[in-house]
């Protein structure tokens, strides 16, 4: 007797479910962070939105202040880590100008107002150094580790040190509110720092 054949497994297009539901709660997020502000922004409120559970949420982030700051990042195209355009230095550049972009709408200058009153263990406060201080900084290492490897850069110095330089400006500038956060001010940034840390230049020609 012959025996069954196995239909195959269609295969799944599209996010893996876990990936959906991620991007179902920030788009709630974002959306009722436009709409009724940072104040308002309850976990409670994004879960009935995106039509999930609460559980789900705090799968991915400790409290509404973090999902707020994860929000407020969704909105700036794709993680630069994935190095879409083949150069690392380029994809530092779009990344820190994303942080840029971010902190420059109406609502980045919301939380920027909010973050100025808090206390440094506030929720907010925490919200902001976990979710963009240490998440761009993380970035930023994998691109910087990258540009080694391909020879973008030289990595003589403590990286952490260097990576303190490029994301210490922004925040300086966001927190003191002496500058304002232009489009062109994260292209500065990296040009400076590459002077220091660009790979070494041939001697001209005698």
């Amino acid at each position: 007797m012959s025996q069954p054949t196995e239909t195959p497994t269609p295969s799944r297009r599209g996010r893996p479910r876990d990936e959906q539901s991620r991007q179902a709660i920030l788009d709630a997020a974002y959306a009722l962070l436009l709409d009724q502000g940072l104040g308002r922004l309850t976990v409670e409120a994004v879960a009935l939105q995106a039509r999930v559970g609460k559980p789900t949420i705090y799968r991915y982030w400790a409290n509404a202040q973090e999902l707020a700051m994860a929000a407020l990042l969704s909105r700036t195209p794709a993680d630069a880590a994935s190095g879409s355009s083949g150069s690392a230095v380029r994809d530092l550049k779009d990344q820190v100008a994303d942080v840029v972009w971010a902190f420059a709408t109406p609502r980045g200058r919301q939380i920027t107002l909010t973050l100025a009153a808090a206390a440094p263990e506030s929720e907010i406060a925490k919200a902001f150094r976990n979710q963009i201080i240490l998440r761009s900084r993380e970035t930023g290492r994998e691109l910087l580790l990258r540009a080694a490897r391909q020879g973008e850069v030289r990595l003589e110095q403590d990286i952490d040190t260097i990576l303190d330089l490029i994301y210490g400006p922004i925040f300086y500038r966001l927190l003191a509110g002496h500058m304002p956060l232009s489009p062109g001010f994260s292209e500065t940034i990296i040009e400076v720092l590459l002077s220091g840390i660009g790979p070494a230049q041939p001697p001209p020609p005698r």
